[in-house]
């Protein structure tokens, strides 16, 4: 992260028009947000996540702001390549297409030494921050090269914070993000799929609550300040960080 953050982006009237959007976590904080302003761009948005009473409610509130969105429920934990593979199917046989897929999907459980840490902890949450968002990444490729311009995005986080001791495998997992962004956007250079993160500042959600259970909340902005970044990166216009990562800081 540079010392001069950039702005975050206003977003252009209807940016994502006639694009499909899939967005993973999408009951979360930033998820539920990035969602609602993919919708107010023009983006049919999918809004997949494991809680489907939470899912329902970003459905209502997705659906009164643009295109009626999609639901589908996955736990990423458990799906596996075959379940990938079915969904980027449908949505593009269902929908028209897939132009943009934006990973906001995140397991952290809280700040403890890797010695503490249950094994299948850790490697429930090397799986959800990692390996599954690239294995359906991996799906959706072949439908996102399909259209004349798509993005991936996925959401990591400070590596400067994420990197000291206690992080756990979450911080392991955020750091190998980066690494998979540039190393996958190398190979899709060629291609109209254009891959990047971006590293949202500090948010009021439920993970961070977790890692400073005693901060003051008001002292942080509130998800909707990152989500008009989500729209930059996943349109036209986010061309410019391709194969980067987009580190905007919100005023708090």
């Amino acid at each position: 992260m540079s010392e001069a953050a950039p702005p975050i982006p206003a977003v252009a009237d209807q940016a994502l028009a006639g694009r499909t959007v899939l967005v993973t976590g999408a009951h979360g904080g930033l998820g539920a947000e990035a969602a609602k302003a993919c919708a107010r761009a023009g983006a049919t948005v999918v809004l997949l996540g494991r809680k489907v009473p939470k899912l329902n409610r970003v459905y209502d509130a997705v659906k009164a702001l643009g295109p009626e969105p999609a639901l589908y429920p996955v736990d990423l934990a458990g799906a596996d390549p075959a379940d990938y593979a079915e969904l980027a199917a449908r949505i593009a046989g269902e929908l028209g297409g897939l132009h943009g897929l934006l990973h906001c999907a995140a397991e952290f459980k809280g700040l403890a030494p890797l010695e503490a840490t249950p094994p299948e902890d850790f490697v429930r949450a090397l799986h959800v921050n990692l390996t599954a968002p690239w294995l359906l990444t991996q799906a959706c490729l072949p439908w996102l090269r399909k259209a004349g311009d798509s993005a991936v995005v996925f959401v990591t986080d400070d590596p400067a914070r994420v990197g000291k001791a206690y992080w756990g495998p979450y911080g392991l997992a955020k750091q190998g993000l980066v690494a998979l962004v540039r190393q996958l956007s190398a190979e899709t250079d060629a291609t109209p799929v254009r891959v990047s993160a971006l590293e949202p500042g500090p948010m009021r959600t439920d993970l961070r609550a977790r890692a400073y259970a005693d901060e003051a909340q008001l002292r942080v902005p509130a998800p909707a300040a990152y989500a008009p970044a989500c729209v930059h990166l996943l349109s036209p216009a986010g061309a410019a960080w391709r194969g980067q990562v987009f580190a905007p800081r919100a005023a708090g």
